[in-house]
């Protein structure tokens, strides 16, 4: 049995910021962006691995949610606590500068860490905190 990531989901409140910061400053491609019973369904998916989508997710998409399980994402993700997804860099430093350029809000510069990687993180536009990682040789 093989088993294949296909899909991730990141929760986003605009989905018009969400694509100007993954397409237009991370460089993934629009795979989806369609309109479905009232909601936008959007992915994205890095060009190097085309196979794997990233559904850019309002937090209000769940019609089986609750209103009180609705805003309680909805606080999580403008605390920044709900985590999203880590990326894979080749060059950690360079990927730091080009989205600071952006404007994106910067939450921790490249750094060493312990378990062998050098990493930094953003916050996107809902909030979400990405890390960008690259292995130690």
């Amino acid at each position: 049995m093989e088993l294949k990531l296909s899909h991730c989901f990141i929760a986003t409140t605009d989905h018009d910021q969400a694509l100007a910061f993954y397409r237009d400053v991370l460089g993934l491609e629009v795979k989806h962006d369609v309109g479905f019973e009232g909601m936008r369904w959007v992915t994205v998916t890095p060009p190097s691995q085309p196979e794997v989508e990233i559904v850019l997710e309002s937090v209000l998409a769940d019609p089986n949610g609750s209103p009180v399980d609705r805003q309680a994402l909805n606080d999580l993700l403008a605390k920044g606590l709900l985590r999203a997804v880590i990326f894979a860099t080749d060059n950690c430093d360079a990927t730091f500068e080009h989205i600071r350029a952006s404007g994106a809000e910067a939450l921790q510069e490249p750094i060493d860490q312990p378990y062998g990687v050098r990493d930094c993180a953003f916050r996107d536009p809902s909030g979400n905190m990405i890390r960008f990682s690259q292995r130690k040789q």
